[in-house]
């Protein structure tokens, strides 16, 4: 005869399993973080930057590390908003728009060291083009509308210098990347255009630009780019990111080549206050409200 007690202890010994179980289940589901980047280049320059740091980061963590491809900048924004992503590599303008749309609590934990002197590539193809002034009534392609160095601070600076785009340019285009403005201007498509000056020397060590493209000004420097986590995510967990960039060694063969890819000498801590004259260019601009 089975005794009842027996089969009550049974059940619980079960229950209390499925729930081991399911416990396991959502500290696995948990610990992946999810990973994306602005597309400032081509979908697969971008994943092919991300495999070694990726894999660099799942060591360091002890996690699992997954990139998160996105349409368009508003998407990596509009993810990292709504806890669909835990870390992302936002440009300055992109930050500034993610605090805002997180009402503050999107943190930027680091950025290259050379992201606190970033500049921008006025190009041109065309002979008579030699100066900014002479882009005057041509057609004159930016990146994305929401890229710092692609279309803000290019915009910001070229209104400092007497030039608004929507009156004095014949037409206006947006590329969407930085490697498709120098395309752009290569093909004839438009006359000037400007694009970061890390994919503009990694276009030329590439060979991938057409000797006729040559760059006619640079902008002054600015705050560019940086690793951003949601707000809400584990302190410890936030640290543990944050040193894991910190940490990465030049002299260190494997590390040299996350640097390599990410165009950075080292990564050094950043903070907010850094992007601030990001905010005010964009509402000079009229890019913000």
């Amino acid at each position: 005869m089975f005794d009842f007690s027996r089969r009550l202890a049974l059940k619980g010994a079960l229950l209390c399993a499925l729930a081991i179980a399911s416990l396991h289940t959502a500290i696995a589901a948990e610990a992946v973080l999810r990973v994306s980047a602005i597309p400032d280049e081509a979908p697969t320059e971008l994943q092919r930057k991300f495999a070694p740091l990726g894999r660099y980061l799942e060591r360091e963590l002890g996690m699992k590390v997954s990139f998160v491809p996105v349409s368009d900048y508003a998407a990596v924004v509009e993810a990292l908003a709504s806890d669909k992503l835990d870390l992302a590599w936002l440009g300055g303008f992109t930050f500034v728009q993610a605090s805002i749309r997180t009402k503050g609590t999107a943190i930027p934990l680091v950025q290259r060291e050379e992201d606190a002197r970033f500049t921008s590539k006025f190009i041109s193809a065309d002979e008579n083009i030699k100066t900014l002034a002479d882009t005057r009534g041509k057609v004159f392609a930016f990146g994305s509308p929401s890229s710092t160095s692609g279309h803000l601070m290019p915009r910001y600076f070229l209104m400092q210098e007497g030039i608004n785009p929507d009156r004095d340019f014949k037409n206006v285009a947006f590329s969407g990347a930085h490697d498709a403005t120098v395309a752009f201007v290569a093909a004839g498509k438009a006359d000037a255009g400007v694009l970061n000056a890390s994919v503009w020397e990694k276009l030329l060590e590439q060979k991938k630009v057409d000797p006729k493209v040559r760059v006619i000004a640079t902008t002054p420097p600015y705050f560019d780019y940086n690793w951003t986590v949601r707000g809400d995510l584990d302190p410890a967990l936030i640290r543990k990111i944050s040193a894991a960039f910190l940490k990465l060694d030049p002299a260190n063969p494997e590390h040299a080549e996350i640097l390599a890819l990410q165009r950075a000498s080292k990564f050094i801590p950043t903070r907010k206050e850094n992007y601030q004259g990001i905010e005010q260019a964009a509402k000079a601009a009229g890019l913000l409200k």
